[in-house]
């Protein structure tokens, strides 16, 4: 058994994970639903062990075995990528596969809110795309990325851990960094950025309370910064970003949000009607003036209601999407209900 026989059969199969875990056959997500790879027999702890660390390096088995995780990318020459991830479970090793496709896709092709190709035209600030694992979000921030890139005179860095997508050089620069490979960490490769000359700052993601202070200063500092977190709506968004920090920290973080943050676009994924496929519902918003005080002013449980009421400027909560969603036809009712943060306020909007 080879894992590139399990990871081609995964392609085939418009996959977008593969899990191996012992003692079960490889699996993989179609459509967000979990099947069984039977032919391949299940997988030991002696298979695994084998499989995995065969794409391995000599650095990354070290890393490896002193960590006991590891988060890499793999290219399969001629057909894709792969985000991986390496962890042990019950003393045995195991892997997460995300496939990467080659091409980028658009935001149209994402059926994603055409507002948000506005992010690409921002001077400066910070964008934040938010959601669940596996909702999509590295392939959004690619998506508008490369919309920078193909129109854009810009100095473009991207720090990931690891480097998904890979960008060609377009209109502008666009310059990969990934952590443990270019740079030590996130925190390091972001206090020396502002040396690179950037226009454009991707951070993979916003996951401890150094990277996240790096990123708003970033964008403090009259850059473009996007970057990702793992939230359910744009509040939480704000309260997880200020609640990482001291208390006494608090309101200057409170005062830098209000000055940097643009917008805050949240998505998961959702079956479609048919249940062959899954469409983004999504909420957005964007920053105005109301806003920014409600961060300033500790009223940030105020700001669904102020989405609510700014249909006009685009802005949307996720319960709204889900109700337009289920109005075009595009998903069931099954579907909006179970997926929505307020049934009642779903099943008001699916029938007005």
């Amino acid at each position: 058994m080879d894992i590139n026989d399990i990871l081609f059969e995964a392609i085939k199969s418009n996959a977008s994970d593969v899990h191996i875990v012992c003692i079960l056959p490889p699996t993989i997500r179609v459509h967000g639903k979990l099947i069984k790879l039977e032919k391949f027999g299940d997988i030991t702890p002696e298979i695994s062990e084998k499989i995995l660390t065969e794409i391995l390096n000599e650095e990354q088995k070290k890393r490896l075995k002193e960590r006991l995780t590891l988060d890499f990318s793999y290219t399969m020459a001629g057909k894709g990528r792969f985000r991986c991830s390496y962890y042990y479970q019950r003393n045995s090793l195991a892997a997460a596969f995300r496939y990467i496709s080659r091409e980028i896709p658009d935001i149209e092709e994402l059926n994603l809110p055409g507002q948000i190709e506005e992010f690409a035209n921002y001077p400066r600030g910070l964008v934040l795309v938010t959601g669940p694992t596996g909702c999509g979000k590295s392939t959004t921030l690619a998506s508008i990325i490369d919309m920078i890139n193909k129109n854009r005179s810009a100095n473009i860095i991207t720090i990931e851990d690891p480097i998904e997508y890979l960008f060609t050089h377009k209109k502008s620069i666009v310059s990969q960094r990934e952590v443990l490979t270019d740079t030590h960490t996130f925190e390091e490769a972001l206090k020396y950025i502002l040396r690179e000359d950037p226009d454009v700052i991707m951070v993979g993601e916003m996951r401890d309370l150094e990277t996240i202070s790096s990123t708003l200063t970033a964008a403090e500092t009259g850059h473009l910064v996007f970057s990702t977190l793992h939230t359910q709506d744009a509040p939480q968004t704000i309260d997880r970003i200020i609640d990482v920090f001291p208390t006494h920290q608090q309101k200057q973080v409170r005062a830098q949000l209000a000055g940097t943050l643009k917008a805050v676009l949240v998505q998961q994924l959702v079956p479609n009607k048919n249940k062959d496929g899954r469409l983004p519902a999504t909420e957005l918003m964007f920053i105005n003036d109301a806003i920014k005080n409600m961060i300033r002013e500790v009223k940030v449980h105020q700001i669904y209601s102020s989405i609510q009421a700014s249909g006009r400027r685009g802005m949307m909560t996720m319960d709204m999407s889900l109700a337009n969603l289920y109005k075009e036809g595009k998903i069931t009712e099954e579907t909006a209900l179970e997926k929505a943060h307020n049934i009642d306020e779903v099943k008001r909007m699916m029938n007005s």
